[in-house]
């Protein structure tokens, strides 16, 4: 069907980087807006199909609020931006990995092409609409991957405008696309994607629908063509989910990991000058059960009842990050220590579970303790307490780098559990400490030996030059 529009904007500007969370995905938060430019070529409307490039691998979809200029914009001030709104819509900012190097910073191959941004079905009136009150959510075939409002983003859509208005003269018509929040990825043909926004009222302007197709032509050869590595189908699929469907953390490296006690990971990363790496005051619910996997971070903020009302309740940051986690990931929790409510319990816990999770890591207090136990998922928290988390905590935001326990983490960083607590490892270190700690383990094994056998440790712990042609010896002769 037609784009909801009826007439070709002057221009489509979309917006780099918006909501927190998607930040935390990158890695970076901005200090200002940045944009690019889309052809108004690139409209389509829902049920339109998604075409990817033939000889393209990396098709991405990213649900958006649009903003339709209802009013001429000519350096408006932040406060009456958003007066010159007429209507709010489902967008998707479509587009081709494969292609981003041919413009580099433009995105036009990549994000320009045709029917590379559909919008629609239905315009809602922006008159009577709270602009931090909006609801962005996306399904890809029919799982929800992206469920977001407007409460807490970084560039308000008024300033937006107003930025925008400083040099270019927004005119009626024209689509501001305003950011995707975390859970964008990639989609492959027959997958259909799903985009609505809503109103705190319910007031909705439909699902935006559109099936990914392959292209029935060969892309000509002149001129640049598609292409992909490592890095980029990580950045394109997103945290840990590059490896879809299967896990986050090579299964190779994640075993030699999950084979190390924690205490030797923690040896050797102090060796290595990192001295606050270990996720203090937690304990498992499970000490035979051994941890590893990639951190998908959730972050509490101290509780505000007028906050808690519109960030506490229906999809909040809590339950968006058990319905973010992928096979293989581990929940981490900042709740700055508070171990005076819960911040998980039996059902979410199991949602977790049932999801792919690892694990799951949290600084603050378990609810439904027992049942979170027997559910043999590992978990480590700080304490156990009947609570709900709304007696000490917002849950605010996922995606993004935390403080848990007294350690830093970031999403995608190595977490490695055991009896002794939780050690986070930076992901470009893992290869090198699972070779290091694995000599360490075997020279303990050794001196362990020695000292059963009525050895002295003098120059056998640790490791001294007298005995290190016996040990050798030893590990030689080990099969």
């Amino acid at each position: 069907m037609p784009h909801p529009l009826g007439t070709q904007p002057s221009k489509i500007i979309a917006v780099h980087l918006n909501y927190p969370c998607r930040a935390g995905e990158r890695g970076r938060v901005p200090d200002q807006p940045s944009y690019f430019l889309k052809p108004p070529s690139s409209l389509s409307g829902s049920g339109d199909p998604l075409v990817r490039p033939r000889g393209c691998e990396l098709m991405s979809f990213e649900g958006e609020i649009a903003l339709v200029i209802g009013r001429r914009a000519q350096r408006v001030a932040p406060e009456r931006g958003w007066d010159h709104v007429a209507w709010v819509t489902a967008a998707n900012d479509a587009g081709a990995y494969d292609l981003r190097h041919a413009d580099r910073g433009s995105n036009l191959r990549s994000k320009g092409a045709d029917g590379f941004t559909p919008l629609g079905p239905r315009l809602l009136d922006a008159a009577g609409l709270d602009p931090a009150a909006l609801r962005l959510r996306t399904w890809v075939n029919g799982e929800l991957v992206q469920d977001a409002d407007t409460s807490t983003l970084l560039f308000p859509f008024g300033d937006l405008i107003a930025d925008l208005s400083r040099l270019v003269t927004l005119e009626p018509g024209d689509v501001i696309l305003t950011g995707t929040p975390a859970g964008a990825s990639v989609v492959s043909p027959g997958d259909t994607v799903e985009v609505e926004v809503s109103g705190p009222d319910g007031r909705t302007g439909g699902r935006l629908a559109n099936t990914v197709t392959e292209s029935a032509h060969t892309l000509a050869a002149w001129g640049a063509m598609p292409r992909a590595d490592a890095a980029l189908r990580a950045d394109a699929w997103g945290p840990g989910r590059a490896d879809e469907p299967g896990p986050a953390l090579d299964a190779r490296l994640a075993d030699r990991l999950r084979a190390l006690a924690t205490a030797t990971l923690s040896s050797q990363l102090r060796r290595r000058g990192l001295h606050h790496m270990t996720i203090d005051g937690v304990r498992p619910t499970d000490p035979g059960a051994t941890l590893v996997g990639t951190a998908h971070t959730l972050r509490y903020l101290p509780l505000r009842e007028d906050l808690f009302k519109r960030f506490g309740n229906g999809m909040n940051a809590q339950k968006r990050a058990v319905e973010e986690l992928r096979p293989g990931q581990v929940l981490v929790m900042d709740a700055r220590r508070d171990t005076t409510a819960g911040t998980i319990g039996d059902i979410l816990a199991l949602r977790a579970q049932v999801r792919g999770a690892a694990g799951i890591v949290t600084d603050g207090g378990l609810r439904d303790s027992a049942a979170v136990a027997a559910l043999g998922l590992p978990t480590y928290h700080a304490a156990e307490h009947p609570a709900v988390l709304g007696r000490r905590h917002v849950p605010w935001d996922t995606g993004v780098p935390i403080a848990c326990g007294g350690a830093l983490v970031q999403p995608g960083d190595i977490l490695v559990g055991d009896a002794d607590g939780v050690v986070v490892v930076p992901p470009d270190l893992a290869e090198e400490l699972a070779a290091d700690c694995a000599e360490q383990e075997s020279q303990e094994r050794f001196i362990a030996e020695q000292v059963r056998a009525g050895e002295p440790i003098q120059g056998l712990y640790p490791l001294g030059p007298t005995w290190r042609a016996a040990y050798e010896r030893w590990r030689e002769a080990r099969p």
